[in-house]
């Protein structure tokens, strides 16, 4: 599961870079646009697994103890 949220970061930075580029070239802005608001997906996603709830335990701890058991 490491392996892929690293995937899914590494992903979010590449639209970053390719809106930025995107948009410095005076390419479409729309298409640009949707790039960064896609990587800010990315990166919601990846929060949502690794930060730790009130709990004080992250739902992607839960599911290595639960492949562990």
């Amino acid at each position: 599961m490491g392996t892929v949220l690293s995937i899914v970061m590494l992903a979010g930075i590449a639209l970053l870079v390719g809106a930025f580029i995107l948009w410095r070239k005076g390419g479409s802005p729309r298409q640009a646009l949707l790039m960064v608001v896609l990587a800010l997906v990315c990166f919601a996603n990846v929060a949502i697994w690794t930060v730790p709830t009130s709990d004080g335990e992250a739902p992607l701890d839960r599911i290595e103890q639960g492949a562990a058991d």
